[in-house]
Order: C-alpha cells, then structure tokens, then sequence
C-alpha cells in the first residue's frame, strides 16, 4: 500500500514542480571541503543524496543552506562564514587552507530564472552575473542534522529548561502537527506541548494511555520525529534540508517518513534535500531523485548516473543473500528468466532467491565492474552480454577494471553472434517447422505463415538485423497478444529442457554458478 501511495506521489509531485513558485535546479561547487568541481542537479522536489563516508553529502546540503535569505531575524546564521569556519588560530602553524572557493545556484522564483554566486577570497561575497541590483532571492530554509541524538544547542536548552526558576510556557502542538509524527510513532498521544522561557525550549508528551514525559526521556527515534513534526509541518514555500535523515529511524519508520515528507512537498510546496546511508530511503524517490556521490582513489567527487535498483542494493549490501545477474536490455532479461523457471523449479528455489538487472548496456559494465570491486561485490555477480559482445573488448574491460579482483568475475554470454533478437526470430522459425508444442497460443501452421507474412514485410527494411528482428518480434508479439518478453521467455523454458540446444552451454554455466552460490550460502 505504501508502494502505490509513493507511485502516486511521484507522479502528482513531478506534474506540480513547473508550478513551484521557487525550486533550486543546480549547486556547482568549487574548491570547497575537497571537491575539486562538483556540479549537483535537482530533478525532482523530494532530492535523496547517497554516497560513501566523506563524498560530500553534508557539504552539498550545507551548500544548498546557503542558497536563499531567509526572511525574519531566524535562529541560524545560514551563510558559507557561518557553515563552512576555518580553523586559523592567531598561533600555531596549523591552519585550514584558504582556496578560493565557489558555490554557484541556478534558481526559478517568481521572478523567473536566475543565478547567484557565493565567492570566498580574502573573504564571503556574493555577485549576480553581471545582473545590476541583483538581490539574493528570499525564502524560508529549514536545516537540521539528525545525525546525532540531538544537536548541541537544543540539547543545552532542554537541560536548562529543568533549571527555570519560573513557570515555562505551554503551546501545544496543533493538529496538523500532532498528525505528522502520529503516522510513524506508536504511541498514542493525548498532547504534545512545548515548555519555553526565552530561546529555552523543551518539547513534552502526555499519552491516551496516561504517561507523561519530557524530551529527556524520548528516545532519540520518538525527539527527532516530534521535534521534525514540530518545525516542518506548517512551512510552506520552504526548502527543507535533513542531513542524514535514517538515523535512530526503524527501516519502516523511514519508509514512513518519506512518505509523509513527499506529501507536505505536494500540500505546502516544499522542496525537501536529505542525506543518508539507507537503501530504504533512497527507494521512497523515483530514480531522478535519487543523486548518488563518489569519491574516487584520486579524491575527485563526482555525481554519478542514477543507480538501477540491483545495483543500487549491491553498492548497499542488499544483495549478498541473492544470485544476482546483470544483462544488457529487456531481451537478455526475458532469456535469463526462461532459463532459470526450468533450473529453480528443477533445484526447488524459490523465484526470489535470483535478481536480474537489466537496462545498463555494455558499455557501462565496466564501470559497474569497479563499483562492485569497491564495495567487495564481485562475487555475487554475474554479467550476462549479447552474443555479440565475445568479439568485442567488453570482457577485457570489465576484467581490468576488477584489476587484482579479475578472477573473482563471472561473465557469460547468450547464444548466437548476432543481437539475441536476431537469434530468437531464426530458432523460433526452425521450431515452428518442426511443429515444436512453444505453448505460444498460436497452432505451428498459424506460427509459420505469420512469420513468413513478418518477413516479406520486414526484411526489405533499411534498418540493421538486429532492429528488423526486433520489429518483427513486436509484430508477432501483437498477434499473440502477449509481450516480446513472453516469447523470449518461453522460448528459452523450451530450450533449456533440450539437451542438443545451443543454450546447453549457457544453461549449464548458470546451474554451476547457481550450486556454487548455494554451497557458498549453506557454510
């Protein structure tokens, strides 16, 4: 239920973003805490940046800080002096390097699209390219690092509060408010007010079922979850930004979370930027909102492109209890998944126990290859390229990039030399002369006249064998009634069960790879 519910959020949240009276598009950083040139884009309204320790989460987010004035004295000083000090003490030969440094921003407001830049030399200022009286655009920004059990100030005022000699002032939380951490908290609350005197605030609680308790007996999961309720709920027009969002979070109170996140962006017309460690965060964005940061060997950050989910839980140690193959398209997918009904249903496994990843072409399983050699993933790999690929340098590629960790990398090929399609039309008109029972929904006699029709119409065609093939398999696929993939997929059930076929190779590699991968599990 809560699948569907963020599948309806995305849509409705990425037809309202035109709409947005401000959005922030782009971040470019300059010399700024390590990063070299790092130029960050925000799709969608709900943003989740992931990454490793020390990519650059923190310092993106505190850089989007900086973005606006905010409106009203506030209670943060949120400018590049105030979030990114250097340390220069007036003794001592310790010192912060002094670079200079850019953080540029690419804005819509009401006003239009603008720009504005943040420059640090002997010291901050800002500039407008080249726009006469240009003025930083003004909204409310709301940053907080859930990080700790509670940052610093807040925690020194909740000990004080217990030191007033004076009664504190109670304002209750109102219902909207209430409502927002009710949805990921089980307790019951009958109220919830917060104690203040002066900048001192405290927040407390009184259950339906009759405990009352301040925040120094919360614990940190129930304090971030109140205190976010209290100060993000009733903003509007608002960026919002969460370092770190998971932490002291159940998986499913994340889940939640986001959820309700992604609902006040819809309502109060907020864009919301969080940081995190969590793949189960980073599944509650559609993949333009995902943004994923690395650090290489050299120190360079660099964004790179939007994980597929099977590698995406791979690099975030989801995968380690599964086979996991990579392949090239749709097509490869459909093969791969006829083979494995016949080698599960043969071993009793369950269907699960197999993920298939698909849509990332071989020119990129290089670069997956030293992703997964990072994170100590190889083993639970295989990748699975075209026919078409074992004269090609993909191969060599994928192993250099995996260096030392060559040998731990699987890569198999499907049938034939030519793109699968190519293979797949042929092997099914040799079948349908045989009269082979393909369980298609169509007789052999019916199969083979409406080939023969597929091909004079295709095969006078401009186009390359492997296009024409796939037209023609869509053509079919028309007929029956049924998706290409079906075809490949039954197609491969079919020849997986004969002995003389010429997936025989394939089908056994994969049975090998499958025992091994459950001999690995069961020590």
């Amino acid at each position: 239920m809560i699948e569907k519910r963020l599948r309806n959020l995305w849509e409705n949240l990425h037809g309202k973003k035109p709409h947005f009276r401000n959005f922030l598009h782009e971040i470019h950083l300059e010399n700024l805490r390590g990063i070299d040139s790092l130029r960050v884009t925000l799709e969608y309204p709900v943003s989740v940046i992931a990454g490793g320790n020390a990519s650059g989460k923190s310092t993106v987010l505190f850089a989007a800080a900086c973005a606006y004035k905010t409106p009203g004295p506030g209670k943060q000083r949120l400018v590049p002096s105030a979030l990114f000090p250097d340390y220069r003490p007036k003794l001592g030969k310790w010192k912060d390097e002094r670079p200079v440094v850019i953080i540029d921003f690419d804005y819509s407001t009401q006003e239009g699209r603008t720009r504005m830049r943040w420059r640090r030399a002997a010291g901050w200022n800002r500039s407008f390219f080249g726009r006469k009286r240009g003025e930083q655009p003004v909204r409310r920004v709301y940053l907080r690092t859930l990080s700790n059990l509670s940052n610093p100030s807040e925690v020194r005022s909740v000990l004080n509060m217990s030191r007033l000699k004076t009664e504190a002032e109670a304002t209750p939380l109102n219902a909207s408010q209430i409502n927002f951490a009710q949805q990921m908290l089980p307790s019951r609350y009958a109220n919830v007010v917060n104690l203040s005197s002066g900048p001192k605030n405290m927040l407390f609680a009184s259950q339906q079922a009759g405990a009352q308790y301040s925040e120094l007996h919360m614990s940190s999961g129930e304090r971030a979850i109140l205190r976010l309720a209290q100060e993000i709920a009733q903003l509007r027009d608002a960026l919002v930004l969460i370092d770190e969002i998971e932490a002291g979070l159940h998986p499913w109170v994340q889940q939640v979370l986001m959820l309700q996140l992604q609902q006040l962006a819809l309502r109060n017309e907020l864009q919301i930027i969080v940081t995190t460690h969590s793949p189960v965060v980073l599944d509650t964005v559609p993949p333009h909102g995902r943004i994923f940061l690395d650090r290489d060997e050299t120190g360079k950050v660099s964004v790179l492109p939007p994980h597929r989910d099977l590698i995406q839980n791979a690099l975030y140690g989801q995968s380690r209890e599964t086979l996991n193959l990579l392949c090239e398209d749709a097509t490869a997918e459909s093969i791969l998944l006829g083979i494995f009904d016949t080698l599960l249903a043969r071993g009793n496994i369950r269907p699960q126990a197999v993920q298939i990843g698909r849509n990332t072409g071989a020119q990129e399983f290089p670069a997956h290859a030293k992703a997964f050699k990072k994170f100590n993933q190889l083993e639970n790999f295989v990748f699975v390229l075209d026919g078409d690929q074992e004269a090609a340098e993909t191969e060599a590629a994928i192993r250099a990039e995996a260096g030392a960790d060559a040998p731990k990398v699987k890569v198999l090929y499907l049938p034939g030399t030519d793109a699968p399609e190519v293979w797949i039309w042929r092997r099914l008109r040799e079948l349908a002369e045989t009269g082979a029972p393909l369980e298609l929904g169509m007789s052999a006699v019916d199969l083979r006249q409406t080939m023969a029709q597929k091909n004079q119409v295709y095969d006078s065609a401009s186009d390359t064998p492997a296009e024409i093939a796939k037209s023609k398999l869509q053509a079919l696929a028309d007929n029956l009634r049924k998706e290409t993939g079906d075809i490949c997929r039954k197609l491969a059930q079919w020849e997986a069960d004969q002995p003389d076929s010429e997936f025989q190779p394939l089908v056994e590699q994969l049975d090998g790879i499958l025992q091994d991968w459950r001999a690995k599990l069961a020590d």
